[in-house]
């Protein structure tokens, strides 16, 4: 009976090494791993920075680089960055170096939490209703939704308001033909938008994701044709 025990305890004890074991190794492989990416920034926008060679992912950087982000673009630059577990199209800047000639000079070490405000998760474009306006005079088109989507181009013109001009910046709405159908308004363009805006500048028309702010009256929608206005939150070809 002593034996019994002695060796269902031994068991015991050799599973218990064996789980441990397996839970530490887990652990180690589960650790977002940091890699480097070599190439020329091609757009760099607030916190954001776009090199080709990161295959589809934009890097955040939490921080400021010495020069200025946006002194980067057109610079050959190693990142190392990892990634961010809930946010799949985007990595983390831990350092970048610029290289100057067979050499490379830091320019930046992470120093500080990400502060990821305004960037839009892939997963939650899923609640912008796509719009298909035709007609300034079908508001059922676009009213009583809040957060959309509209396929236009961006414009930006000056507009008299009484003796004074200011700038106002639409996103233009055409049939088919090219015809245009309405205007919204646009109150402001997040720094995660202004990025993407940047990345699709080959690109006249795509879709805009808006959080809607107001609508237009009637009266004023029959002289502008504006419809009604937002924020804009993101920018893409789909």
């Amino acid at each position: 009976m002593a034996f019994r025990k002695n060796g269902l305890l031994s068991f015991m004890v050799t599973v218990s090494v064996i789980i441990l074991a397996s839970a530490v190794a887990f652990g180690q492989t589960a650790q977002p791993q940091s890699k480097d990416y070599e190439g020329v920034v091609k757009v760099a926008v607030g916190h954001y920075l776009y090199i080709p060679q990161a295959q589809g992912l934009d890097i955040f950087v939490a921080g400021t680089i010495q020069g200025g982000l946006e002194n980067l673009v057109g610079k050959e630059v190693r990142v190392k960055a990892s990634p961010i577990a809930d946010k799949p199209n985007l990595i983390l800047a831990e350092s970048i170096e610029i290289k100057e000639g067979t050499m490379y000079t830091s320019v930046y070490t992470r120093s500080a939490e990400p502060d990821f405000a305004g960037y839009l998760n892939p997963h939650d474009r899923e609640a912008y209703v796509a719009l298909n306006i035709t007609n300034i005079n079908k508001p059922e088109e676009w009213e009583g939704k809040n957060k959309v989507k509209v396929y236009g181009k961006l414009q930006t013109s000056k507009v008299k308001e009484g003796a004074q001009e200011k700038e106002v910046t639409h996103i233009v709405l055409t049939d088919r033909k090219g015809k245009e159908i309405g205007r919204v308004i646009v109150n402001g363009i997040s720094e995660y938008a202004n990025f993407y805006l940047k990345k699709l500048r080959l690109f006249d028309k795509f879709w805009f994701y808006l959080d809607v702010t107001g609508q237009v009256d009637k009266r004023v929608r029959a002289k502008t044709r504006e419809l009604f206005s937002g924020n804009v939150i993101f920018c893409g070809l789909y």
